[in-house]
């Protein structure tokens, strides 16, 4: 399967033009063959947009119908963060939409960054579900969820053949981007798609640096800093080779790990 993610400043502050933007970018992106287009963190509003703004512009699952538009006007799926109304609170979400226009998954960022995520965003997520893309099992994490080893390892031992995660990565953490992402992917024997944002946010400055990696830990693409369109492809066979391969997952020991689980 062929991926795309849109690396950019996106637009702040306007879900009707985000969702303009997000036609655009997955058109281009149809185009040249990607069936499956990841945008950033918050993408439909913009992440340092302050607790006010994030309660104005939230959604309802229901309310993604101008995505799943696109998604099945182009006949791709798509996936992007936004901020998600959960009754009369807001949790930083991700969605999938599916080619047909269907909403697969919907997930709660479950490890909140710093001030601004606990400044704006009542409500964390727990669970951590997978759907079927193509043959293939995705899952979805959130920028932050990803620097920690256990969420993506879940999800690896759930099944997961990909997942995606939205960001909005700053200084001076550009190591999750160079190191962290291509290691997520080895240690599970999954691909990682990281979308990052790119450009300033009301005093935030992100770092770009988006990528696809292999399930060896091989970099198949990366951006630089700037607006981007990034291409690379998922390849089954050479997936169940690398698990063939290293029979990491079955190695564990699970036995000697009961103390990380504490508190």
């Amino acid at each position: 399967m062929k991926l795309a993610l849109y690396q950019g400043p996106g637009v702040i502050n306007s879900p009707d033009a985000a969702f303009a933007l997000m036609e655009t970018k997955a058109t281009e992106a149809r185009a040249n063959g990607a069936r499956l287009l990841l945008f950033p963190e918050m993408y439909v509003s913009g992440y340092n947009i302050g607790a006010e703004a994030a309660r104005r512009h939230a959604l309802a699952p229901a309310d993604l119908a101008p995505a799943q538009k696109i998604a099945q006007s182009l006949g791709m799926g798509l996936a992007f963060g936004y901020p998600e109304r959960v009754g009369d609170q807001v949790a930083n979400a991700a969605v999938l939409i599916d080619a047909t226009g269907t909403v697969l998954l919907n997930y709660r960022k479950s490890h909140p960054c710093r001030e601004y995520d606990r400044a704006m965003f009542d409500v964390t997520g727990r669970e951590f579900p997978l759907a079927t893309v193509g043959g293939a099992k995705l899952g979805l994490l959130i920028c932050k969820d990803i620097e920690f080893p256990e969420p993506a390892r879940r999800l690896a031992l759930a099944g997961a053949d990909l997942i995606l995660v939205p960001a909005a990565q700053t200084p001076p953490y550009d190591p999750v981007a160079r190191h962290v992402i291509p290691a997520r992917a080895y240690e599970n024997q999954v691909y990682v798609a990281y979308a990052n944002r790119t450009g300033a946010e009301h005093g935030l400055d992100y770092i770009g640096q988006s990528s696809i990696c292999g399930p060896d830990g091989a970099v198949l693409a990366m951006a630089g800093q700037g607006e981007e369109l990034l291409f690379a492809s998922t390849d089954a066979a050479h997936h169940a080779a690398i698990r063939r391969a290293d029979t990491l997952l079955a190695d564990r020991r699970p036995d000697l790990y009961a103390p990380l689980a504490k508190p």
